[in-house]
């Protein structure tokens, strides 16, 4: 539990003091394990977290450090998330009910379980579900501190894409991915040609049961001798230079969902099926047209503010008025404000994933409710959708969210050791 300073501590402190003296018997109190700027952290907080770091460490096989270091380690990271919420809330950021809630549900699909069977799980661990909630709420408003003082701070140039393109790295990063699954028919180093015959056989004639619209998956079941067998041949994604040369020009001329002719290797022969490819040449993307009006909170008006006026905005923009007559006198987004609120031409993978996930479900001419993300409250409309080859600059983005990615790991950890310098912090164990 998290109090305020000075009063409510002191007064919580009294009245369990008075408290034992009344029920004349010895009762141990919570205890402050650390005074952060306006907030405490409390020595339950840090046992309940090494409790979890513990579990945490013995489910993943790996030593757990003595208690003296762990408390230590424990109290650091604790001290680090109350600087960084407290920023929060005078930044008067929030996390709303329906974005925890979809965190939620997505945190239950990557573990394969509905919500109420994730909140049973969590429960038979015993792991409150509120308090799971709630300590994701906490990481959500600790993530957006970071994407808002840290983003900011990070510049990649022109040159420096240009340099990581042409390096021996960039080249291999920003070349294609291929999601493939293989079947293999083993064959000996040693064995002569009667059996190498009668191996090709096998393998044209399974070649052959593809092409007829047998399914891939089912095959390799029976079939493939390989390791990945039972998984129906899948390999997952792989790298053109992770594969032998013939391999990947064989790939590289597949359609999604094509076979290769079999393929021989030292180890036998190969079929090899493209389930998806990301990246690489002829790279169509989709293309989004749209308008937005941007309302930040700021020290003359609060979040819920600016909430409120993207409200009133979005019931006028519904009873008629003009949206790019709106977004001139009200947006607060220089770039577009001007011309109507228009973001011209943009990609799903620039935008932050709330404006993302909106513009990417929309339908083409309505506007959506007010939405917030990192930068305010937001009201758009998506006025046309396209297909467009966007080979080289899909290459020149994916260098630039590279570099942007490990600037910004280096970037946090100065970022961390100047506000935890800059806050009062008094530990008190």
């Amino acid at each position: 539990m998290r109090f305020k300073l000075h009063t409510t501590l002191v007064g919580l402190c009294a009245g369990l003091f008075f408290s034992t003296l009344a029920q004349a018997q010895v009762q141990q109190l919570d205890r402050v394990a650390a005074i952060v700027e306006n907030d405490v952290v409390m020595m339950s907080q840090v046992e309940s977290r090494m409790a979890e770091v513990r579990q945490q460490l013995s489910a993943r096989g790996e030593a757990v450090p003595a208690d003296s270091l762990l408390r230590e380690q424990v109290l650091d990271r604790l001290v680090l998330e109350s600087i960084q919420l407290q920023m929060a809330e005078r930044a008067g950021l929030q996390i709303d009910e329906a974005s925890l809630n979809q965190t939620m549900e997505q945190l239950a699909q990557r573990n394969n379980v509905t919500l109420p069977q994730f909140r049973a799980a969590l429960e038979r661990d015993g792991i409150s579900y509120n308090e799971a909630r709630e300590q994701i709420r906490r990481e959500m408003l600790i993530n957006r501190v970071r994407q808002r003082r840290v983003a900011e701070r990070i510049q990649v140039t022109d040159q420096e894409v240009r340099n990581f393109l042409s390096s021996e790295v960039g080249q291999y990063q920003t070349s294609a991915d291929y999601r493939l699954a293989m079947i293999v028919l083993p064959l000996a180093e040693n064995a002569d040609s009667a059996q190498a015959q009668r191996r090709a056989e096998q393998a044209q004639a399974i070649y052959q049961e593809l092409q007829s619209g047998a399914d891939f998956k089912g095959v390799a079941s029976r079939r493939s001798a390989s390791d990945s067998s039972l998984e129906s041949g899948e390999l997952g994604w792989r790298k053109a230079a992770q594969l032998p040369g013939p391999f990947a020009e064989a790939v590289d001329r597949l359609d999604v969902g094509g076979v290769t002719q079999p393929l021989r290797s030292p180890a036998g022969f190969h079929i090899m099926q493209l389930l998806e490819r990301r990246g690489g040449d002829n790279q169509m993307v989709t293309e989004f047209s749209v308008r937005h009006i941007l309302i930040k909170p700021s020290e003359i008006r609060s979040e819920s503010e600016a909430a409120q006026l993207a409200q009133r905005l979005y019931q006028r923009i519904e009873n008629g008025e003009s949206f790019a007559t709106l977004a001139r006198s009200f947006s607060e987004d220089p770039g577009s404000a001007l011309n109507g609120g228009s973001l011209n031409w943009v990609t799903p993978d620039t935008m932050v994933p709330e404006f993302r996930d909106v513009m990417t479900t929309i339908p083409e001419g309505q506007v959506s409710r007010p939405f917030q993300t990192q930068f305010g409250w937001h009201i758009l409309q998506v006025e046309g959708q396209r297909e467009v080859d966007m080979t080289d600059d899909m290459r020149k983005q994916q260098a630039t969210n590279l570099l942007q990615n490990r600037k910004y790991e280096q970037e946090l950890q100065t970022w961390l050791l100047e506000i935890r310098d800059e806050a009062y912090v008094e530990k008190k164990i």
